[in-house]
């Protein structure tokens, strides 16, 4: 965790810089603690602990820009060297006067309010515990189906901490936990293919993690996928399952990112203020949600983060604009990045929107496939099940999915009330209409 001695380095190289040669300076010191634990079938499979101390610093010099990290940061003598070197490969590039620290009025503020981000009795776990349930996820079904080929179980946690001072005023420091746990199974099936899946947990609190019924989750998901065969292409409504919305949402917000916009390659260059897709969307960036993934109170250049619309009925809203892109590009800044997305529910459960479909196809998976980030284009390698008169029938696979994302998210009909919270982005599962499947 941040120290006093954390802190005094901070300040300490950061008062170095200032004296020999830079201008501005960011610093940040990063701490954490990873476990991560495997088993495959009964046997422990890996075990890997790690510890990191970082120093990462940015230097601002004679209108140049450079970032530098180090793990050595106990010997004060061995910074002071690193920064001198650090100057030094700055002073050798190119001039670029948009990089600059955020203006001061921008920044974070403390006051005092705590997130619940991080689980003081982390380090009271005992490694015994963690082994336990990673063993318990496999135990739920070893020997359970003749048909089990494999089946593996995954533990993660971290924690960790960041300390960053800047040198016109900014000074904060953040916590955050994290629990994860994964089951994975192969199925043998008839002729070559295997049908696979997983399921999972993640939580921030220990005691919030989900430890029982994952493995059983992720064998009754792979039971479902034996018969998977192609359908007839076509148009069909699609019901995206709420596990994976976001690979669909995705290109649309990275096409927000003033990078992206900077360069003229972004689908949604011009489009603030228009309406972009089905009026039945509405996202909205809520920083602050307590014991929530992506919460925080100040992002990456510690601009101080607050909600707001990203999409509303339609209508853009936001881009994601950081101190350099909106200098390159003539604009305010914005926020460098979402926190957490939250999708406005519909009035409908995922099984209500499953009924009323009279032909569609429930997706579950996606297997390869991309987007064009100018253009919005896009073609997806898909798997799930056939919809008819409201009933999950055949299950499908190497079936894609094309289109334009503009079109595809215009044709969006209905948001399920369905959302996972274990997540940043907390999209519930979504119905839409007439896209394009090609399988046989």
């Amino acid at each position: 965790m941040i120290t006093k001695q954390h802190k005094d380095i901070a300040q300490s190289a950061m008062t170095f810089a200032l004296k020999n040669g830079c201008q501005a300076t960011r610093i940040s010191i990063i701490t954490a603690n990873n476990n991560s634990f495997e088993y495959r079938d009964l046997q422990l499979d890996k075990l890997q602990q790690s510890t990191e101390n970082k120093l990462y610093i940015e230097l601002f010099v004679d209108g140049k820009y450079g970032s530098f990290s180090t793990n050595r940061i106990n010997d004060k003598h061995e910074i002071e060297s690193f920064i001198k070197d650090g100057i030094l490969s700055t002073r050798y590039l190119a001039p670029d006067l948009c990089r600059q620290l955020p203006n001061a009025d921008r920044y974070y503020k403390s006051n005092g309010e705590d997130l619940d981000l991080c689980d003081n009795s982390f380090d009271s776990i005992k490694t015994s515990n963690k082994l336990e349930i990673t063993k318990q996820v496999v135990e739920e079904i070893y020997d359970k189906d003749e048909r089990i080929i494999s089946i593996s179980a995954s533990y993660d946690d971290g924690i960790g901490a960041e300390y960053m001072v800047t040198s016109n005023g900014f000074e904060a420091e953040s916590y955050d936990s994290a629990f994860s746990l994964v089951a994975s199974v192969s199925l043998k099936t008839e002729g070559d293919a295997r049908a696979e899946s997983y399921w999972y947990d993640n939580s921030i609190y220990w005691n919030d993690l989900i430890k029982e019924g994952i493995g059983k989750k992720a064998f009754d998901r792979a039971l479902q996928k034996i018969g998977q065969r192609k359908i007839q292409s076509g148009q069909y409504q699609m019901l995206l399952d709420n596990t994976l919305s976001f690979r669909l949402l995705s290109p649309m917000i990275a096409a927000m990112y003033g990078s992206s916009l900077q360069q003229k390659n972004s689908f949604l260059l011009d489009k603030l203020g228009e309406e972009i897709t089905s009026k039945k969307l509405t996202i909205r960036d809520t920083p602050h949600l307590k014991k929530a993934f992506g919460a925080r109170r100040f992002d990456g250049e510690g601009v101080a983060t607050s909600q707001r619309d990203i999409i509303k009925e339609g209508v853009l809203h936001t881009y994601f604009i950081d101190t350099y892109n909106s200098l390159k590009m003539g604009i305010d800044p914005t926020i460098g990045s979402p926190s957490i997305l939250n999708v406005a529910k519909g009035n409908r459960s995922f099984d209500e929107i499953l009924l009323s479909i009279e032909k569609g196809i429930w997706v579950t998976g996606f297997n390869g496939g991309n987007s064009n980030p100018t253009t919005g284009d896009f073609s997806f390698g898909v798997e799930g099940f056939l919809i008819e008169k409201g009933k999950i029938s055949t299950p499908v696979s190497e079936m894609n999915i094309t289109g334009n994302m503009l079109e595809l998210w215009t044709s969006l009909e209905e948001a399920g009330n369905d959302p996972r919270t274990n997540t940043s982005w907390r999209i519930p599962s979504l119905l839409f209409s007439n896209v394009n499947f090609s399988g046989l």
